[in-house]
């Protein structure tokens, strides 16, 4: 105990002797047990420790996070679409304006192997369409209007051909020039 209390125990020590309890004080209380005990026991509120509520909260972190996790890999999963069966017209066109850049860039990196520069110029622009054509294709799966997704990836194909056959006149024009100049040189 502390000094100070206990001094203040001593000090006021007849003021708590005054007051004296009833006789029939332990009576009542021997009575009141009686009661108790005689009363049938009532269901105990059942209390958990703190470790078995961290437990079950770690385990229900757990599963959502795997359910989580396994519901994020079903969405990022290949999203396939069978363009044919949005329409088979439509189809046939993505397949040639894919296969006709595929095969123009090839022309264009053949052409352009004189100014990689010019050729990384080139590509940069393409690569900024075919950006916008794969994001197109990644909501294809999940667009109500599929057809009209799949219409702006034929536009999408039919620029960037157009584009590529561009860049392949300026190459040959520019390749014709040096052609020209360096034949000019050569006459001198």
């Amino acid at each position: 105990m502390s000094k100070r209390f206990e001094d203040f125990m001593k000090e006021n020590q007849d003021d708590f002797d005054e007051i004296e309890p009833s006789a029939d004080l332990w009576g009542k209380i021997e009575a009141r047990l009686n009661v108790l005990e005689a009363e049938p026991k009532k269901r105990e509120a059942k209390t958990f420790s703190l470790a078995f509520v961290l437990k079950v909260a770690a385990s229900i972190i757990v599963v959502m996070g795997i359910g989580f996790g396994v519901y994020i890999q079903s969405q990022k999963g290949p999203k396939n679409v069978d363009l044919a069966a949005i329409n088979p017209e439509y189809a046939k066109q993505q397949v040639h304006y894919a296969s006709l850049v595929e095969t123009q860039l090839t022309e264009l990196k053949a052409a352009s192997k004189g100014d990689p520069q010019l050729f990384k110029e080139f590509t940069a622009e393409i690569a900024k369409m075919d950006s916008t054509y794969k994001k197109l294709n990644n909501d294809l799966a999940t667009s109500p209007n599929q057809e009209r997704v799949l219409r702006a990836m034929i536009r999408n194909l039919q620029i960037q051909t157009e584009v590529l056959s561009q860049q392949l006149n300026v190459i040959e024009q520019f390749n014709e020039t040096n052609k020209d100049q360096k034949d000019e040189i050569k006459n001198i």
